[in-house]
């Protein structure tokens, strides 16, 4: 909204110091101070309330150290985070670009059914919260929807190479030609690293191209549900998923801006996508809004963010790499979320497996999620939760890699 009064008052008055909202960097860096002061500031004052109005956790026995300790800590602190972002963005974002628009939607869309899962769980008294059909069904209906956007929408478009090569001291540049609708995505480690969903139905001859959406559409499903699934399991320590989830957001809003920038997309060899720069005002609101929520979600942890932010960050997280095409590279930089969702799959199938076959269930980790595991061998969460830290980091090192290891 900013944006938009101050190029008036740039237009209209000449007024000094508006043409600054027209810079990228600066609407950038004001969404990351203010989604930091809301969070800290203003977090404190939610988590009175919450804990005014009694909606603590119920944390269930699992055998693990100062874990009754956590039983009626305040939940829901999701709400936080979504107001530390969404704040910032209305204000300084431009909110006629579609990518905004999208990852607006998926903030409240996910809140939403987070909201619901907590409520059941709280009020309700429900240890099992929203049933998991129902959760899956509204990540598939939000996953169909930004599938369809970025499938339709005349915004999203991308350029492509027109083969032209011109040399300018001693580098070799290809030209940018025309905007164009496209399916296409990156695969990491391959030279010719563009892929097009369109060619999985290439087979079936001339013309089925203007069927991607066949399989465009459902793989944009499937990766809103798995990383919105993972951020849940990996939330399950005192700073785990927050701090996790703002080292990966601070990754894909590099990507975001160099997909956005014409110079660097073209040096790097990736795609132009015109209006994804603008992704970069909310990924900073978003990475503030995690950091200010660490604050008080750092052990020992004054609120939980339940699921009400770990799925709002799943499918925030989830959208964002789609959108800059990046989104075959997040099992290797949400490799945490990865390997949580990973562990509870084959300790779930192992256990059943055994069973019937041994007539008795065994497991293969103490416990599930993985981070349980640690804990159950005896680590400190704190100690858990830095390591995963620095393995998210290592994983962002490498993801960065992958734009030259080819």
């Amino acid at each position: 909204m900013l944006y938009y009064l101050f190029d008036y008052l740039e237009k209209q008055y000449q007024l000094p110091g508006a043409g600054l909202f027209q810079f990228l960097t600066f609407r950038a860096a004001m969404s990351v101070l203010l989604s930091l002061i809301i969070a800290t500031v203003f977090g404190k004052k939610i988590i009175v309330f919450l804990r005014r109005k009694q909606i603590g956790e119920t944390v269930r026995d699992l055998g693990l150290d100062g874990q009754k300790q956590k039983s009626g800590t305040p939940t829901m602190g999701g709400l936080i985070i979504i107001m530390a972002t969404l704040i910032p963005v209305l204000l300084f974002s431009r909110l006629d670009n579609i990518y905004i628009i999208l990852l607006i939607v998926t903030t409240i869309w996910m809140g939403i059914i987070g909201f619901i899962d907590d409520y059941i769980k709280v009020f309700k008294k429900n240890k099992q919260g929203l049933k998991g059909r129902f959760k899956i069904m509204g990540q598939a209906v939000l996953g169909l929807m930004v599938g369809a956007t970025l499938y339709l929408h005349p915004q999203v478009t991308m350029k492509e190479k027109d083969g032209t090569k011109i040399t300018e001291q001693f580098t070799v540049v290809e030209v940018l030609g025309k905007e164009v609708k496209s399916t296409k995505t990156t695969v990491p480690f391959f030279k010719d690293n563009e892929f097009d969903y369109a060619d999985l139905i290439s087979w079936a001859g001339d013309g089925w191209e203007k069927y991607a959406w066949l399989i465009f559409i459902p793989i944009v499903i499937l990766i809103v549900t798995a990383v919105s699934n993972g951020a849940n399991l990996t939330d399950g320590i005192d700073g785990l998923a927050a701090g996790t989830s703002a080292i990966i957001v601070l990754t894909l809003g590099i990507f975001a801006w160099v997909s956005g920038n014409v110079i660097f997309s073209n040096y790097l060899d990736i795609f132009y996508i015109p209006m994804a720069g603008e992704l970069v005002v909310f990924i900073a609101a978003f990475a503030g809004a995690l950091i200010g929520f660490l604050w008080y979600n750092a052990f020992p942890a004054q609120v939980f963010m339940g699921d009400t932010g770990s799925l709002a960050i799943g499918g925030i997280i989830a959208v964002i790499a789609i959108i800059i095409r990046k989104e075959l590279l997040i099992p290797l930089l949400c490799g945490i979320f990865f390997a949580e969702s990973i562990s509870v799959m084959l300790q779930v199938g192992y256990f059943k497996y055994t069973k019937n076959k041994l007539g008795e269930g065994k497991r293969i980790f103490l416990m599930a999620p993985l981070h349980h595991h640690y804990q159950k061998k005896g680590y400190h969460e704190s100690k858990i939760v830095v390591r995963f830290w620095i393995t998210g980091i290592l994983l962002a090192i490498l993801t960065f890699v992958t734009l030259k290891v080819r």
